[in-house]
């Protein structure tokens, strides 16, 4: 997926747009001053009238742009054709001569037509605009003029294009941001189901090999005892329920397990490392292994992402796991290797080992967090797992994760090394 960063960040045309709306304003309050200016220093009987017009369509032009948010649609319409209609005066009543100059407040009016009034409305004012502006520049002295009165008329419909080309431009490529902020979402969506199944299954397998198994065995002890008792065999019937006691407390102990590895929150509060020295010291104690050894190497502590923070855990978790169940191991090392831009966990233990192939084929049935599914979650990080094994040589187990980019949420993956 693309960076959300990359999705705030205003598009080229839409900086385009922006500009092209400011610009207009400067250019006509420059023709208008330039215009007054110069109809002032010319003799005219109507400068004063002139002025005045231009005064008013100067001062309503600002307080337009200054109330521009808190016009509606009728309002600015409104507007727009006061504008139009003090412009139209303007060129009407300027002598030939000096029509010209109003002439280029076309330009800028042009572009306001297009931001305030609707495609068919601006329709209409722009042909209106143009033929004040034939009206007014076919009077020129010494007759019509090509130059003069088609390149103002060229330049407003050119602005216009321009204009019109921006606006369609932004507005399919916010189009087309929507549709990416919408498919971010159902990827996410998509991403917590698929983790949240990846989990249900995990569960689903962890409480079939051990509670489901273990009851069943109880409850065969005792239906045994009962038997027992009915037979009168007193002595053999307690030694059946001493049993089925013992191995109730053996499923309890197993159930709090399980209930403490649904706590992914220690991971991000303690960090990687910690939980998984607590994960090993932890797998000791419950007899996976003689000897689990836990061990972080790197010379830089990095930092690790909390998605791949769990991930790496969870695979840990499930591999210490079929090493308790299948591996007669003796000794297990886990490793926690720092390297630039990557977070690689290793478990290697003295085990039996097992055939790759058969293995796989036993994972493609296997409903559980197997290695398969603990493959697919770090490929879904850019990492990968890599199995290596041989029955009697013990198996190594190696998940490899890339280092985050700056923007992402991201937790210490060692508060120390080569501790």
């Amino acid at each position: 997926m693309t960076d959300p960063a990359s999705v705030r960040t205003p598009s080229s045309a839409r900086r385009a747009l922006s500009t092209l709306d400011r610009v207009p304003h400067f250019v006509f309050f420059c023709v208008v001053g330039a215009a007054s200016v110069r109809l002032v220093r010319e003799p005219n009987p109507l400068c004063t009238e002139i002025v005045a017009v231009s005064a008013v369509l100067a001062v309503g032009y600002a307080a337009g742009l200054w109330l521009w948010s808190r016009f509606d649609g009728l309002a600015r319409s409104l507007w727009v054709t006061a504008l139009l209609l003090l412009w139209t005066t303007l060129m009407v009543r300027n002598p030939p001569s000096l029509a010209a100059a109003y002439a280029w407040c076309g330009v800028p009016l042009a572009c306001l037509v297009l931001r305030a009034l609707e495609r068919r409305g601006a329709t209409i004012a722009l042909a209106g605009i143009t033929v004040v502006l034939l009206g007014g520049l076919t009077q020129q002295p010494g007759g019509f003029d090509a130059e003069s009165v088609l390149i103002p008329v060229a330049a407003v419909w050119g602005t216009v294009t321009l204009y019109r080309t921006l606006q369609q431009d932004a507005t399919e490529r916010q189009r087309l941001l929507s549709e990416l902020r919408g498919t971010r979402r159902v990827l996410a969506d998509e991403q917590r189901r698929a983790g949240a199944l990846a989990e249900r299954e995990r569960i689903a397998r962890d409480l079939h090999d051990t509670l489901a198994q273990e009851l069943a065995g109880h409850l065969m002890l005792l239906h045994a005892a009962e038997r027992d008792l009915v037979e009168r065999r007193p002595d053999a019937a307690r030694d059946r329920v001493r049993a089925a006691v013992d191995g109730l407390d053996a499923g309890l102990a197993e159930t709090r397990r399980i209930i403490h590895d649904l706590t992914p929150s220690a991971v991000a509060e303690c960090g990687l490392e910690d939980s998984l020295r607590l994960l090993c010291a932890r797998a000791q104690q419950e007899g996976t292994a003689g000897c689990v050894t836990f061990r972080s190497v790197g010379a830089h502590p990095a930092e690790v992402s909390v998605e791949a923070a769990a991930t790496l855990f969870r695979v840990a978790q499930s591999s210490l796991a079929n090493v308790r169940e299948h591996a007669r191991a003796g000794n297990v090392l886990v490793t926690l290797r720092q390297r630039q831009g990557a977070l690689e966990l290793e478990l290697l233990d003295d085990g039996i080992g097992f055939v790759l192939a058969v293995a796989g084929a036993a994972a493609a049935r296997d409903r559980g967090l197997g290695l398969r599914a603990a493959r697919a979650r770090l490929r879904e990080l850019d990492g990968d797992l890599h199995v290596d094994s041989e029955p009697g040589r013990g198996t190594r187990i190696r998940a490899v994760v890339p280092a985050p980019r700056a923007s992402g949420r991201a937790l210490p993956a060692a508060t120390a090394v080569n501790r």
